[in-house]
């Protein structure tokens, strides 16, 4: 029997394990995927848990709950030597041991990419993960209340100056769901005022969203500067020292809440192994998903999604030839990868990923987006209603689906939830003021 080992349980492992399950007997293959997290988190949903229109839980799927044959082994991978077929595993507690399998499959994914800017590892904050979304809405939440209670004066705007850094789908979505969001707040805290809220975009090119045509980055720069968004083009972050930004421009202004969207690089994991890497530090591999060094195969040595350099062979392929890290690259790869493990455990051929572009889509706010594929482009709230349905569709498993679905109806009828509980942080501060301590021991 097979021992298929998976490094990474985000979407390119979850569903490469699920295609095994499904295409496998359970006599043909052991099934282990090794990840320090027990859930797969659907990235596109970040800022809509980060405005609270989706419950964080509803965003992500237990890997324990959905996968029925496969075992999850909740720690680090240090250390993949494919030569001896042997990994390294290292769990929260107790020492390390090492993991003998037949077959790896590398989907370790994708992680914050940051340059050494002053101030950014101490201050900012990244939108890649379930609890980063759920911290910067809690943030934004409590920076109200606070400005509320303050005069006006600089640590007044600085709690409510809001800075995003990367003008990828990422950024524009983030920073335009926080702004309609902060929006709603003013009804709430009626002691602060519309102008008094600031936000800012950090683009270092001279356009944003490059996904979509140049005509349909204009009307979203128009959108969110009609809203009340500082836009800033052709602008490098050149500091954050004590939240205060400096930008290229020479522009300085504190801001409390600064979030880094600029771009993510193939997870580090992937150095700690003796397989082939590009310039990037992603495996490189062939267009059927399997590792290859300089053209060739590195038998039983397979990998997908943001981690991995798969040729991108369609009519518009991505920058430098290759598939770009996003989330319709590492679902529809995994699902070949399944069916290409399977086939060459079967001595059948592999085949090779090619896919059609399914187009863009943005979510701007509540009942705003922006659609593109091709030369159609669709904006406004058509292409917010297209945000919601593909997003909600493409979540893994109908029990998440239902869930998220739940959520936004709910909000449709009982509006936003503006309860934050930042201090979750630290669940045993109220416990720990107030309990009753043994009296020191008196002296005789």
């Amino acid at each position: 029997m097979n021992k298929i080992l998976i490094v990474g349980g985000g979407y390119a492992g979850l569903y490469t394990a699920r295609g095994l399950e499904r295409q496998l007997g359970d006599s043909e293959a052991e099934i282990i995927i090794v990840d320090p997290l027990p859930y797969m988190t659907y990235l596109p949903f970040l800022p809509e848990v980060a405005v609270g229109s989706i419950e964080p839980r509803h965003a992500v799927v237990p890997l324990r709950r959905h996968l029925h044959r496969t075992r999850v082994i909740q720690a680090k991978v240090t250390y993949v030597d494919h030569a001896s077929k042997v990994a390294t595993i290292k769990p929260e507690l107790g020492d390390e041991w090492q993991l003998e399998y037949d077959v790896v499959v590398m989907t370790a994914g994708s992680v914050s990419r940051t340059f050494p800017i002053a101030g950014v590892a101490d201050e900012a904050i990244g939108m890649k993960t379930i609890e980063e979304a759920v911290a910067v809405r809690d943030r934004l939440i409590s920076n109200f209340a606070k400005a509320a209670a303050l005069p006006a004066g600089p640590e007044r705007d600085r709690l409510l100056t809001v800075t995003v850094v990367g003008g990828g789908f990422a950024g524009i979505e983030t920073i335009a769901e926080l702004r309609d969001f902060a929006t709603h707040l003013l009804s709430r805290f009626r002691e602060i005022s519309f102008e008094e809220v600031r936000f800012h975009l950090v683009e270092a090119m001279g356009r944003i969203m490059p996904e979509v045509s140049e005509q349909t980055a204009l009307w979203v720069v128009e959108d969110l500067t009609k809203r009340g968004v500082d836009v800033h083009l052709d602008t490098q972050l050149q500091g954050a020292v004590g939240g205060v930004v400096e930008l290229s421009t020479g522009e300085r202004f504190g801001s409390d809440l600064i979030i880094w969207t600029a771009g993510v690089m193939a997870n580090p994991v992937v150095r700690a192994t003796d397989l082939p890497l590009d310039e990037r530090g992603r495996v490189t591999a062939l267009a059927t998903l399997q590792v290859a060094k300089d053209g060739v195969v590195v038998p039983d040595a397979w990998t997908a999604g943001d981690v991995s350099a798969v040729p991108d062979k369609s009519k518009t392929p991505g920058p430098g030839g290759f598939c770009v890290p996003n989330a319709q690259h590492a679902v529809r790869q995994a699902k070949l990868l399944a069916k290409n493990i399977v086939a060459v455990l079967r001595d059948e051929a592999p085949r090779e990923y090619i896919h059609a572009n399914e187009g863009a889509v943005a979510g701007l706010g509540l009942w705003n987006g922006v659609f593109q594929k091709g030369n159609i482009a669709i904006k406004g709230p058509l292409a917010w209603v297209a945000h919601r349905g593909y997003h909600g569709l493409a979540m893994p498993m109908w029990e998440r689906k239902l869930r998220v679905f739940g959520d936004w109806w709910a909000q449709f009828w009982l509006g936003r939830d503006i309860a934050e509980i930042s201090d979750r942080e630290q669940p045993r501060v109220a416990f720990e003021t107030f309990a009753s301590r043994p009296k020191p021991p008196v002296d005789a």
